[in-house]
């Protein structure tokens, strides 16, 4: 008889100014056949404040390698979503135990993500602003949401911490982890929204895709924006579903 590999367990990396509950609506479309664990990112929803003020995106590796082995998750695919995916790729380039798989939806890029000096100070002065955010969430959407799921996203928007806000828009953005993207050698797929006014379909082709494992597939889900997880439940969950049966 062929072993019976242990269940694989799904974890959910949010994307910046965010928070886990994004993932809520896939978590439960995977239930109960794979669990999703999706922890706050330090400075964003409930996480708390570090000990020592470092949100680097290897900082924020090391605060998800945590979370795995402090919740004894054993076989993994980790789901990167915008800022996650760049962590999610940092992290499995120091190929942890356990990580059968990396998911990215619409990535932050392992090279410096595309951003032009005026949108970064606009993003820098839009901080704890309510119209700021709902500027924001009218950008990264493309589909209509549920108000509830709406309101949900202004308010994780507004309780991300100042520091964090700042930390990653003018430095964990610009890393450049491409050096290390040769030491991802597990199965890889990227998640994208052909409505993405943040990154579209072609910057993952061109900044991501080249440095992950050759055979990696663009999935592109039509009418969607930024928010994936959010706008495009059903189509990410089954996506999900389809990765880890291959793997």
């Amino acid at each position: 008889m062929p072993a019976v590999l242990p269940a694989l367990t799904f974890i959910g990396l949010h994307y910046w100014a965010g928070s886990g509950r994004a993932f809520q609506p896939v978590a439960d479309l995977l239930a109960p056949d794979y669990p999703l664990l999706a922890p706050d990112l330090l400075g964003f929803g409930a996480a708390p404040e570090p000990a020592v003020s470092s949100y680097s995106v290897g900082a924020y590796a090391r605060q998800v390698e945590s979370f795995i082995a402090e919740n004894e998750v054993g076989r993994y695919v980790l789901v990167g979503h915008s800022m996650g995916g760049k962590i999610a790729l940092a992290l499995a380039a120091h190929q942890p135990a356990g990580l059968v798989g990396v998911a990215l939806l619409s990535p932050s890029p392992p090279s410096p993500e595309p951003m032009t000096d005026a949108d970064r100070m606009a993003s820098l002065r839009a901080y704890g602003k309510r119209p700021e955010a709902e500027k924001t969430f009218q950008k990264i959407t493309a589909r209509t949401l549920p108000e509830p799921l709406h309101q949900q996203i202004l308010d994780d928007n507004l309780r991300s911490t100042r520091l964090a806000w700042d930390a990653w828009l003018l430095h964990g953005s610009r890393e450049d982890l491409s050096a290390q993207m040769g030491n991802v050698r597990v199965p890889c797929t990227i998640i994208v929204g052909d409505q993405d006014d943040v990154m579209s379909p072609s910057v993952h082709g061109l900044e991501t895709l080249p440095l992950l494992p050759v055979g990696t597939p663009l999935e592109i889900i039509g009418g969607a924006g930024h928010l994936l997880p959010y706008e495009a439940p059903e189509e990410v969950a089954e996506l999900l579903r389809a990765f880890a049966h291959r793997l």
